[in-house]
C-alpha cells in the first residue's frame, strides 16, 4: 500500500494569513521543483470566477497527473476538505502547508503593500475573520513565513516524506 501511495502525484495546498509569506513560498517552491502553480484566489478575483468554477478548474488540472502547488480558496476547514476530496478522487495525495507569521510582521507587510494603516488593518481583519486553523486530522506541515526559502523547502520535503 505504501508503495502505491508514493507513486501518486501530490497536490500541495498552501494557505495562511495575508502577507504571511505563502505566495512567496508557493511560487519559489513550484519554480525550484518544476511544478505547476495555481493561485485560485487570484483567478477568482481576476476573472470573476465563483468558488464552484474554481472546483471545476481544479478537476481539469488534476487530469494532467502532474504534482501541483495550489494557493487560495483554502481558508476554511470545509473548503480544504472539499478540495482534498476532489484531489483524492483524482488519484492525488494532498498535503496541507500552513504558513504562519507573527501578527506584527504581517501588519508591517500589509502596511507596505497598501501604503495605509487603515487599509492594512481592514485587509487583515477581513481575511483573519474568515480563516480557520487546520484541525489535527489535516496533518499540516507548518512553516514560518520568516524563515529562508531554503529552510522552508527542506522542512516541506521532510514533512512530505513523513506523510
Amino acid at each position: 500500500m505504501e508503495g502505491k501511495r508514493r507513486n501518486r502525484p501530490r497536490a500541495l495546498l498552501v494557505f495562511g494569513a495575508p502577507a504571511s509569506g505563502k505566495t512567496t513560498f508557493a511560487e519559489k517552491f513550484a519554480k525550484k521543483f518544476g511544478l505547476a502553480y495555481y493561485n485560485f484566489a487570484d483567478l477568482m478575483d481576476e476573472h470573476d470566477f465563483s468558488y464552484d468554477a474554481i472546483l471545476v478548474i481544479l478537476s481539469e488540472i488534476l487530469k494532467t497527473g502532474q504534482t501541483i502547488v495550489i494557493e487560495g480558496c483554502l481558508d476554511t476547514e470545509a473548503n480544504r476538505a472539499e478540495v482534498r476530496n476532489i484531489i483524492r478522487k483524482s488519484g492525488y495525495e494532498p498535503a496541507l502547508i500552513w504558513v504562519q507569521t507573527d501578527i506584527a510582521t504581517i501588519r508591517q507587510r500589509l502596511k507596505t503593500r497598501y501604503k495605509s494603516v487603515a487599509k492594512a488593518k481592514e485587509a487583515y481583519d477581513k481575511a483573519v475573520a474568515d480563516m480557520e486553523a487546520p484541525a489535527d486530522i489535516e496533518k499540516p506541515i507548518i512553516l514560518s513565513g520568516k524563515h529562508t526559502f531554503e529552510t522552508q523547502a527542506k522542512h516541506v520535503i521532510s514533512g512530505l516524506a513523513d506523510l
